[in-house]
């Protein structure tokens, strides 16, 4: 069975409910679908000490490599307004390093129009994984 848009929503949706926002008030979702064919999903989690908070999509990916998952196929990302939540410049980067510039990013203010777009539209040039020797661990 593929998964969904709507269902990729709605577990960005459930995640954003459960968002540690209390500085900025702006609670951001995220929901990964994996090679594996799971829905992975996280939240931002804000912190006192500002820099060391974390933002919902590497929320998502840190769950999708715990849960097994190794390639991000689909990313959904959900906020607050109309207008469509892109993940930030380091965030791209973080999806970059699961994705190719093929992989589909959804961004979406629920209340708005969600904005697709793939990650080379998002961060062109981009550097990967790829670029590096491989190394034997």
């Amino acid at each position: 069975m593929a998964v969904t848009d709507a269902e990729l929503f709605d577990a960005a949706e459930a995640a954003r409910a459960r968002a540690h926002a209390p500085y900025s008030g702006f609670s951001v979702g995220a929901a990964i679908l994996a090679d594996d064919g799971r829905i992975y999903a996280g939240c931002n989690v804000e912190n006192a000490a500002y820099p060391l908070g974390n933002c919902a999509e590497p929320s998502a990916i840190s769950a999708m490599v715990m849960g097994g998952g190794h390639r991000i196929m689909r990313i959904y990302v959900t906020g607050p307004g109309q207008t469509p939540v892109t993940p930030c410049g380091g965030c791209r980067q973080r999806i970059r390093e699961f994705g190719t510039p093929e992989t589909v990013i959804v961004s979406h203010g629920v209340e708005g129009r969600p904005l697709e777009a793939t990650l080379e539209q998002l961060l062109p040039h981009s550097f990967g994984p790829e670029f590096l020797p491989p190394r034997e661990i």
